[in-house]
C-alpha cells in the first residue's frame, strides 16, 4: 500500500509539473499574441501619423507656391513704382533746370480797328500761363504723393482748361503712366496714344512707345510688346527709352517670349 501511494504522489506531481509547464507555455503564447497586437495597433498609429504629416507637407508646399506667386506680384508693382518714381525724378530735374521749353501764348493779342494791342488782353497772357502752371504742378503734386485719382481728375482739368498749353504733353502722358501704375494697362495704352496722336512735337514719344510696350507685355501680347520695342530703339536709339527697351527684349527672351 505504500508504494501504490508513493506512485500517486508522483504521478500527481508529475501531472502538476506538466499542467504547470503548459499554463507557463501558455502565457507566453499569449504575451506574444498580446504583443503582436500592440504592435500592430502601434504600426497603425503611426501610419495615421504619416499620412496626416504628408498631407500638412502638401498644404504647406501649396501655400509656399502662393506666398511665391504673391511675393513676385509684389515685387513686379514695386518695380513699376521705382520706374514711375525714377522717372518723374528725372523730369522734376530737367523742370528745375529749367529743360522743359517754356509754355507757347496759346492766343496772340487782338488788336483793335486802329492797329493797336489790346493792353487788357496782353496783361492777363501772364496771368493764364502762370494760372496753367499752378494748375499743372498742383496736379503732378498729387501724383508725387500717390493720390492717383485726384491727379488723374486734375490732370483732365488741366487739358479742358488748357489744351495748348506748352504743359499739355506732359499732363497726357502722365494720364497714361496713372493707368499703368494701377495696371489698368488697356486704358493706359489709350492714353499714349494721345500723346502720339494729339502732340506730333511731343518729347514724350520715346516714353510713350516703351510704356505702350511694357502693358502689351503685361497684357501678355508679346508679338506686340517686342514690335514696340523695336520702334524705340530704331526711331530714339541714344535715349534712355532705348536703353530701357533693350533691356527688356534681352528680359523676354531669357523668359522664352
Amino acid at each position: 500500500m505504500m508504494n501504490i501511494t508513493r506512485q500517486h504522489v508522483a504521478t500527481l506531481i508529475l501531472v502538476s509539473a506538466l499542467f504547470s509547464t503548459s499554463l507557463h507555455a501558455a502565457d507566453i503564447a499569449l504575451e506574444q499574441r498580446v504583443q503582436r497586437l500592440e504592435k500592430l495597433v502601434e504600426g497603425q498609429g503611426l501610419v495615421d501619423m504619416y499620412l496626416r504629416l504628408e498631407t500638412l507637407q502638401q498644404e504647406v508646399q501649396q501655400l509656399r507656391g502662393e506666398v511665391e506667386v504673391q511675393t513676385n506680384t509684389i515685387d513686379g508693382l514695386k518695380q513699376r513704382q521705382r520706374d514711375l518714381y525714377l522717372d518723374i525724378d528725372r523730369r522734376l530735374r530737367q523742370l528745375e533746370s529749367g529743360a522743359t521749353a517754356t509754355p507757347p501764348v496759346s492766343a496772340t493779342p487782338s488788336t483793335s480797328e486802329t492797329g493797336a494791342v489790346n493792353t487788357n488782353q496782353a496783361a492777363q497772357e501772364p496771368a493764364n500761363l502762370a494760372a496753367a502752371e499752378d494748375a499743372y504742378r498742383a496736379a503732378f503734386k498729387l501724383l508725387k504723393e500717390g493720390r492717383y485719382t485726384p491727379a488723374t481728375n486734375r490732370f483732365n482739368d488741366f487739358l479742358k482748361k488748357y489744351p495748348s498749353n506748352g504743359y499739355a504733353d506732359n499732363a497726357q502722358y502722365w494720364l497714361g503712366e496713372i493707368s499703368y501704375v494701377t495696371r489698368a494697362f488697356k486704358r493706359a495704352i489709350t492714353e499714349f496714344d494721345k500723346v502720339l496722336n494729339d502732340y506730333p512735337n511731343s518729347t514724350k514719344h520715346a516714353d510713350a512707345l516703351l510704356k505702350q510696350a511694357y502693358c502689351y507685355y503685361e497684357l501678355k501680347d508679346y508679338a506686340k510688346a517686342r514690335e514696340l520695342l523695336k520702334t524705340v530703339t530704331t526711331r530714339f536709339p541714344q535715349s534712355t527709352a532705348a536703353n530701357l527697351a533693350e533691356k527688356r527684349s534681352k528680359r523676354m527672351t531669357a523668359e522664352g517670349h
